[in-house]
């Protein structure tokens, strides 16, 4: 979609249907070639934003929307990035542990997120949506979770440098916002999955162990997505932190039995039936609307 055509769909609407006064309309996507990013871009341009995307790697975006190659460590390349912008969604990060070394994780990590902050202070921007993550709350759970379903009073529980870049980070949101008076919403995402990777999910159900680190949790790329979206349109003050995953587990029997084996004994603080998610999303739901409406089995059509 290029610019002109993003100009004339509907403005965006907030997750009770009324049409946003003022809404944002330029939006930067860091990020914009990863899983997420791409997804971001997508579903942006599908609801009438304008786009301007960066990222490190080579542009993954549909023709139209403008790219920069930027290095987000350097504050200058992060300001040239937000000029123009109304918003930014900022997802550029090392995405997981153990990718590179610890110290080159938190540094780059916090680097980056400090340089997008306050240049979105500088320029004045309107909302700051960026990926927090849910190891933030206390993966990998080597050790069982206080209790289930973990919420965002899970934390903060950092058990990697990478889960510290992110705590780290989410207390310089909450300082810029407060200097600036910019809503700031962290995303603690799940474990990011597309439908390609789905086919993978056989051999969990065979061996759950795998994925105990995260209690089973995921979520659908366009479910993160549509999770960004609603982040910048949601009536929020300050800086907030979401639980994003999906409704579901990557289980194929129910969420609590193997808990139960994995793990013995946990607190159970409401019902979870089923294959229902352990990672609580009712703070995402409540405030920002978001309700995931993909999953595995749409699918592979088992549990």
């Amino acid at each position: 979609m290029s610019d002109d055509a993003a100009e004339t769909t509907a403005r965006p609407r907030q997750p009770g249907g009324d049409e946003l006064p003022g809404p944002v309309r330029t939006v930067c996507v860091t990020g914009a070639s990863g899983k997420v990013g791409r997804a971001v871009v997508a579903d942006l341009l599908a609801h009438g934003y304008r786009v301007r995307a960066t990222d490190q790697l080579p542009p993954a975006v549909p023709d139209g929307v403008p790219f920069l190659r930027a290095d987000l460590t350097d504050f200058g390349q992060a300001v040239q990035a937000l000029d123009g912008a109304d918003a930014v969604v900022h997802l550029a990060n090392i995405p997981a542990p153990d990718l590179l070394p610890d110290s080159v994780t938190f540094a780059a990590n916090t680097t980056m997120n400090h340089n997008v902050f306050t240049a979105a202070a500088r320029a004045g921007l309107e909302r700051v949506v960026w990926a927090s993550s849910e190891t933030t709350l206390g993966l990998p759970f080597d050790t069982p979770p206080d209790y289930v379903p973990v919420d965002e009073d899970h934390y903060p529980r950092p058990e990697t440098s990478y889960a510290l870049s992110k705590v780290a980070s989410e207390i310089v949101a909450e300082q810029v916002s407060r200097w600036s008076g910019i809503p700031f919403v962290a995303l603690r995402f799940s474990n990011v999955l597309t439908p390609a990777d789905y086919d993978g999910l056989p051999q969990v159900w065979r061996k759950p162990s795998l994925r105990r680190w995260n209690l089973w949790g995921y979520v659908d790329s366009r479910d993160a997505a549509a999770a960004c979206r609603l982040g910048l349109e949601a009536p929020l003050s300050g800086a907030q932190s979401f639980v994003i995953a999906a409704a579901d587990t990557v289980l194929d029997r129910p969420s609590l039995d193997v808990l139960r084996e994995e793990f013995g004994p946990v607190e159970v603080l409401q019902d979870v039936p089923g294959s229902q998610t352990l990672l609580c999303i009712d703070r995402a739901r409540e405030l920002l609307g978001y309700e995931p409406r993909h999953s595995w089995r749409d699918t592979h059509g088992r549990g």
